[in-house]
């Protein structure tokens, strides 16, 4: 499994608000993950692909969630898709992941698993909603997540969702 990005793949990170650790090493845990979640998932980029990263707080991404899902409450990540694929294969603007420090920082530590894990795992989640993968229905929930579990076994993370109970829309809790 590749551990880099395809060659002319563009990672824009940006730190906005929240205690997030330095950009370069989000940076590397980032691209380690897309990278992964890339090969494993057997995703298409078209070249010269660009993705974005906001690493931010509750405040900011309440505001997201709740002009763009009407849901008035912070969350652990938002995924707005960028370019319409070609068959297959997406991009060249694949499209914005968005991050919440205290809410990522908050599920880790109820979960007991390391804050690097859980954001990893968050990242290679809204990078799959980026490719049409969701969780409303049962069936997609369970593809979703079987493709969540071999990325972060690719990358030696344990399965994110044991002991986690399904709650009512087929996601598991906390995700």
């Amino acid at each position: 499994m590749p551990e880099t990005l395809p060659d002319g793949f563009l990672l824009d990170l940006s730190i906005e608000a929240g205690a997030w650790d330095e950009e370069d090493r989000l940076a590397c845990l980032a691209e380690r993950a897309i990278a992964a979640a890339l090969a494993v998932a057997d995703l298409k980029v078209a070249d010269n692909s660009e993705l974005s990263l906001l690493f931010t707080d509750d405040a900011a991404i309440r505001k997201l969630n709740a002009r763009w899902r009407e849901k008035n409450s912070a969350t652990n990540v938002l995924s707005f898709p960028g370019s319409d694929p070609q068959g297959d294969v997406y991009g060249p603007l694949l499209g914005d992941i968005v991050l919440a420090h205290e809410t990522v920082s908050r599920e880790a530590d109820e979960f007991g698993i390391e804050f690097t894990d859980h954001l990893s795992h968050l990242i290679v989640h809204g990078l799959l909603h980026l490719f049409d993968y969701d969780h409303q229905e049962n069936d997609e929930a369970e593809l979703m997540e079987s493709l969540e579990k071999a990325v972060l076994a690719a990358i030696g993370i344990d399965d994110p969702y044991a002991d986690r109970p399904l709650v009512a829309d087929g996601t598991q809790a906390g995700s």
